[in-house]
């Protein structure tokens, strides 16, 4: 068994559709959020995909709250409402089955139906949120 360091979802988490991503503590990268959609389970095709998914023994990839300290992570709890719910992650399903404080998830209010509508829409002329926008090209940082 395990237990999940918490089950309440933080107030800025991207999954809530109250929240501007773009407002998370410790700033806001588009392209660490896009990287994000690696943690979204594709769904098997067939009994034969889903066999060969659950026989991977690869980690499980998590999208961590931003609240977790590094080296500490905890899971999303916006992500694993959606992974273990209309994400239809298998294999996370199946872990949860041993978390012993799973019942005790709480939600804060309407929540994103997928992982695109997390991804805030660029602004238009924001030059740090360009597709093309690469930090580690500048000396400053904010």
């Amino acid at each position: 068994m395990f237990k999940l360091p918490n089950t309440i979802q933080c107030g800025k988490c991207p999954w809530r559709k109250d929240v501007n991503p773009r407002d998370i503590p410790n700033g806001y990268c588009v392209q660490k959020h896009k990287d994000l959609e690696e943690t979204i389970a594709t769904p098997p095709c067939s009994t034969e995909d889903t066999i060969k998914m659950l026989g991977d023994d690869s980690p499980l990839k998590m999208m961590a709250c931003h609240e977790s300290e590094n080296g500490h992570e905890s899971p999303c709890i916006g992500w694993l409402n959606h992974q273990i719910g209309v994400g239809n992650n298998i294999k996370l399903r199946l872990h949860m089955l041993s978390c012993s404080n799973a019942h005790e998830i709480v939600l804060c209010g309407e929540q994103h139906e997928n992982f695109e509508d997390t991804v805030p829409k660029p602004f238009e002329n924001d030059y740090f949120n360009r597709e093309d926008y690469d930090p580690s090209e500048h000396d400053y940082y904010f």
